[in-house]
């Protein structure tokens, strides 16, 4: 039997484990420097889990969700 996802350790435990992951995104879909990425904001969703983090390139900027359990970008969304 496999634990409930409350009691599953987190792979993104810190904030600085959520901008690489999203910044590490953005380079990989936008073809982006990483020193031209700013972060914007920050933002851990308690109760589902999650990890919002917006960040700012050039003229453009997106918000990027994340699986803090999974470690895994669920949706990058440009604004």
């Amino acid at each position: 039997m496999s634990p409930g996802i409350g009691l599953m350790d987190r792979r993104l435990k810190t904030e600085k484990d959520a901008i690489a992951l999203a910044t590490s995104g953005i380079i990989k879909n936008y073809k982006v420097q990483a020193s031209d990425i700013e972060t914007l904001e920050t933002k851990y969703d308690d109760d589902a889990g999650d990890w919002y983090v917006a960040l700012g390139w050039n003229e453009k900027r997106a918000i990027v969700k994340m699986d803090s359990v999974q470690a895994t970008i669920t949706e990058i969304k440009e604004i």
